[in-house]
């Protein structure tokens, strides 16, 4: 039925499999917010463990939280079911007789994380008062162990820098910008185009990469207002649609899009920059790897780029090993940064700029 007056601004969507030991810390967060009018539909994505039993025993405490019950089918399929209580069937138009009223934000939250309690009142005041942005995330704390899971706590403090929307654009292919449990987004957004997509591929990026390709501003608040634990049993641990490689193919795919439109702009549309191809700076074994997925998508490798005097003057599958000195000049040519060590990108970037190159119109830091 149709949502009475003073019903949810927000619907949280929470998908969980088997989080019998996180469940109450998460859904008692969700209790703790200022903001009072939210609702949160869990979907069970069929739990062996006593995950239903726990969001059955919350349901009767407190009438906004929703749980569903599902075949186990994944967090994808969990995610579209969540949905599917949320927004009006395909054939009942929003604002017919009997049609729901969707909330006009839609929020995540996983099992294993714990919200703030300002974390819902803040982003909406946020997208509230920023009409141009259609998602927002947060700061988060890493609920983990540094010392044994360091790659994970860097990879915490690399998505607290990106706050701004520039900040977010630019770095998105590098490695996923926003943290999933964290974002609040406008709910047309799911509709207008479209939600999370079943694939090979982690679907939150995916579509993280596919809003930003259609024009879609994120941003996030300064503040810290998620706790995103990392448990040994975490999708991104055990699951493969998590692994590099799923990571690097679903980014070239944007990339190369990127890529097409930008420098198509930048030359007026005639066969300017696009058609001359890149230049990867990187010709190390994982930085051609993770490079050649742009191959498959048309984009044309002019020469790779190394300061290792070893690979100088080489060639890689025909293409040549270049010295930086060799590099088109600003707005000559475009240059993706694929370097892998830590810290090497940003070196990278700073020589870069130095030399008169802007990021975003000269080079992109990719991985």
């Amino acid at each position: 039925m149709r949502r009475a007056a003073g019903a949810a601004r927000v619907t949280v969507l929470l998908p969980v499999y088997n989080g019998g030991e996180s469940i109450d810390r998460a859904l008692d967060s969700l209790t703790r917010q200022t903001l009072p009018d939210w609702d949160c539909v869990a979907a069970d994505d069929g739990s062996t463990d006593d995950t239903w039993e726990r969001l059955a025993a919350w349901a009767g405490r407190d009438g906004r939280i929703r749980p569903i019950r599902l075949t186990h089918s994944g967090i994808t399929a969990a995610l579209h079911a969540a949905l599917a209580e949320v927004l009006p069937l395909p054939h009942l138009p929003t604002g017919s007789v009997g049609a729901p009223e969707p909330p006009p934000y839609l929020a995540r939250l996983d099992a294993d994380d714990e919200c703030h309690p300002e974390r819902l009142a803040r982003q909406i005041a946020f997208l509230d008062s920023h009409p141009e942005v259609g998602l927002v995330g947060c700061r988060v704390r890493f609920g983990g162990d540094a010392a044994s899971a360091g790659g994970f706590a860097r990879h915490v403090d690399w998505l607290n820098s990106l706050v701004t929307p520039r900040d977010i654009a630019l770095a998105r292919f590098r490695e996923s910008p926003l943290a999933h449990p964290s974002v609040l987004f406008r709910t047309s957004l799911a509709v207008r185009h479209g939600w999370y997509a079943d694939g090979p591929f982690p679907e939150d990026y995916e579509l993280w990469l596919r809003w930003l390709d259609a024009g879609v501003v994120m941003a996030k608040t300064p503040e810290t207002l998620l706790t995103w634990n990392d448990p040994p049993n975490r999708l991104t641990r055990t699951d493969v649609r998590y692994a590099e490689e799923a990571f690097a193919c679903v980014r070239a795919h944007y990339l190369a899009r990127y890529l097409a439109r930008y420098l198509n702009r930048q030359s007026g549309g005639q066969r300017g920059r696009a058609a001359k191809g890149v230049w990867i700076w990187g010709a190390g074994r994982v930085s051609r790897r993770r490079a050649s997925h742009l191959l498959a998508h048309g984009v044309t490798i002019r020469a790779w780029i190394d300061i290792d005097p070893k690979k100088i003057g080489n060639r890689v599958a025909g293409v040549p090993v270049l010295g930086r000195e060799a590099l088109p000049l600003p707005g000559q040519g475009y240059i993706l940064v694929f370097l892998s060590a830590h810290g090497a990108a940003e070196e990278a970037a700073d020589w870069l700029t130095a030399h008169g190159y802007a990021e975003g119109d000269d080079f992109l830091l990719c991985s």
